[in-house]
């Protein structure tokens, strides 16, 4: 059993995103870490800080391992974090020589939540893409209907469809522009070592960076940002800038659905326990539901920017607990917005509603 609505047994049939609860996976989450320490022993003997053969040989170990996520779990109770269990681990299989060697627990854990967040990005943007197209084409069906303006939620002016559907869509634009802008800044990866100051790599610290950005995909930086977390805080504050943008459209579909105003049809919609003639407009209060719930979150990673000294413990924790979810909830959102829009047959009045 789980707590959490996104992989619960049944929840998860109105909150779960399969695909993108997969980028956050425990078993992801591995693979990312298992993806670095490789990188890490090859970049190392591209750089000459050991031999090519010990940092082929130990890469090879590494990317053959057989870990699984549970193995961890005992190590992360004791250690507060899974990676010296995850390390002595591959140390069994590879011996001292290439592994890990100048790294710490931070690097290996914030370069695959980078990567994570890079994923999510680029789902992020192509699920943004298709609700713009979704909209666009509900434009051209219904855009010029007359519809009643309403302004405090009371009868205003009448105004045209596409005057209610424009800051839907318009935003959408916005938020595309923030993912390329945002992309560089936190698909990047942490190197620092001990202190954040790379010493154990010596000279050889950005050649050995950029061999690592290039060999995951991700940007080279010129320190560490160990402690400063403003790129997870700015990719948490996306994440519900684009939810409240799909709650805004949730709570316009439920209000226009109301018995009474029946400004829109919605095919299918959700059963009554009690009353049979009901179709509840489910999907537009899941939007709701998942804007609230991502701006409740955002409260807690902008907490998790105080990141005291060189490290944090505390603030570093929370990360883990908030940030999985705030994607999983963005990313049923725009499934959901999707799924809203296609059941749309009709939206509009021929008469003003007093």
């Amino acid at each position: 059993m789980t707590a959490s609505a996104f992989d619960h047994p049944w929840l998860s049939g109105l909150f779960g995103d399969a695909e993108m609860g997969a980028l956050w996976s425990a078993q992801t989450q591995l693979e990312h870490m298992l993806a670095f320490e490789a990188a890490w022993s090859q970049a190392g003997a591209a750089v000459g800080l050991w031999p090519q053969d010990q940092g082929d040989k130990a890469a090879l170990a590494i990317k053959t391992a057989k870990i699984a996520p549970a193995d961890l779990r005992a190590g992360t109770g004791r250690d507060g974090v899974c990676v010296p269990d995850l390390v002595q681990h591959l140390r069994a299989l590879v011996g001292e020589g290439a592994l890990h060697v100048g790294a710490t627990s931070q690097d290996v854990v914030d370069t695959a939540t980078s990567l994570s967040i890079s994923a999510s990005l680029k789902l992020i943007a192509e699920r943004l893409g298709a609700l713009d197209r979704a909209l666009s084409e509900l434009e051209s069906r219904f855009g010029a209907q007359p519809l009643m303006g309403r302004t405090r939620m009371q009868a205003a002016v009448m105004i045209k469809v596409v005057d209610r559907i424009s800051p839907w869509r318009l935003p959408l634009h916005d938020h595309q522009n923030r993912i390329g802008a945002l992309m560089p800044r936190v698909a990047r990866v942490q190197i620092g070592g001990a202190a954040g100051d790379r010493a154990a790599l010596g000279a050889k610290a950005q050649p050995f960076v950029d061999h690592m950005a290039k060999s995951l995909g991700l940007a080279a930086t010129e320190r560490s940002w160990h402690a400063m977390r403003d790129g997870i805080g700015e990719f948490a504050s996306l994440l519900s800038l684009i939810t409240g943008n799909l709650g805004k459209i949730g709570q316009d579909v439920a209000l226009m659905a109301q018995q009474g105003l029946d400004e829109i049809s919605l095919s299918g919609g959700g059963r009554s326990s009690a009353m049979a003639h009901k179709r509840n407009p489910v999907l537009a209060e899941l939007l709701v539901t998942l804007a609230r719930f991502n701006a409740v979150q955002l409260s807690g990673m902008h907490h998790a920017l105080l990141h005291e000294q060189e490290r944090s413990g505390a603030a570093w924790g929370l990360e883990w607990m908030i940030l999985p979810q705030m994607a999983q909830s963005t990313g049923r959102a725009l499934v959901a917005t999707l799924e809203l829009v296609g059941s749309i047959e009709h939206i509009g009045t021929l008469q003003e509603n007093s």
